[in-house]
């Protein structure tokens, strides 16, 4: 058994996928599926593109009668629903609207005028859906929904799940740093995955080795704008309208992707304290950094010297 690598891009991200397999045609046929599967969750799920399915969802926005979605949406949709409910409402695929005010370029750093967000806040809300299963209605003119929360991590686990049917069963799947592991390498040893340092470009500052299981991190310092010297989070508080505060990177492990990067975005969501308060009620791996980039709390993680 060899070990092969490959990277690309996908949603935005430099991505990758590493497993050991018996041959080379046996590895490019599993590179080949991993490749179209993901694809195809980018096609259908996108925000950047009138023919994506999520296209088709925000254009029927005010429209009474809704929209019919096919069985794999109606999961996601339920999952985020979920995520909304043990959020407080935190945790919303509708503050998509919020998109239309903010910017993350950093050639064109702009802060939107409150009034702006004030009116787009009342398009905003979950609670303002109406989600019966396979019809989903967007009720208002101008309401959106963005599975950019989910579906990165979704895909994740989706490839790991390809790759599994086709007899990999060692190596990971790395989705713009939610990554997926698939098993260990072939000795058993684990993957050491590092946490990139939010405020010092190309320095970990912790790691953590895994056989199983999966990995996300949510942060300030991928996305983000700095303005007078203040940085700007694309992680929006959908009640406000603005970024969130008080956190600069939250790293969690959990068997399945999704639910990692879930549990990373609600803890950013909740802020500091109340955040790192209800991630510790999980039991789970994690690593938290306030807004100058120093740890403030971990379980299971090592830090480098």
């Amino acid at each position: 058994m060899k070990l092969y690598k490959r990277s690309f891009s996908s949603m935005g991200c430099p991505c990758g996928v590493q497993f050991y397999a018996a041959d080379d045609q046996m590895a490019e046929n599993v590179f080949k599926a991993v490749f179209t599967e993901v694809d195809r969750l980018d096609r259908y799920y996108t925000n950047y593109s009138a023919s994506s399915f999520t296209a088709a969802i925000n254009r029927s926005a005010g429209d009474k009668e809704g929209i019919l979605v096919d069985p794999e949406t109606a999961t996601l949709l339920d999952y985020a629903q979920q995520c909304t409910i043990m959020s407080d409402g935190l945790f919303d695929i509708t503050a998509g609207a919020l998109r239309r005010a903010w910017v993350f370029e950093k050639n064109n750093a702009v802060l939107p005028s409150q009034e702006t967000l004030d009116k787009l806040l009342t398009i905003v809300g979950w609670e303002k859906v109406k989600w019966e299963n396979p019809r989903f209605t967007l009720p208002k003119k101008g309401m959106m929904i963005d599975f950019g929360g989910i579906v990165k991590e979704y895909a994740a686990d989706s490839a790991e799940k390809t790759c599994r049917s086709m007899g990999v069963n060692h190596g990971f799947v790395d989705m713009g740093g939610d990554i997926k592991i698939i098993g260990p390498h072939i000795d058993g040893r684990p993957w050491g995955i590092g946490v990139n340092h939010p405020r010092v470009r190309g320095k970990e500052i912790a790691v953590i080795g895994l056989r199983a299981g999966a990995i996300a991190t949510s942060g300030d310092y991928e996305r983000s704008i700095t303005i007078d010297g203040k940085i700007y989070s694309h992680i929006l508080n959908p009640k406000t309208g603005w970024p969130v505060e008080g956190i600069s990177g939250v790293t969690v492990v959990a068997d399945h992707c999704l639910i990692a990067g879930s549990l990373t975005t609600i803890t950013f969501l909740k802020g500091k304290e109340r955040g790192i308060e209800w991630l510790k009620s999980f039991g789970v791996s994690f690593f938290c950094a306030d807004q100058y980039g120093m740890p403030i709390a971990s379980r299971n993680f090592d830090f480098p010297k």
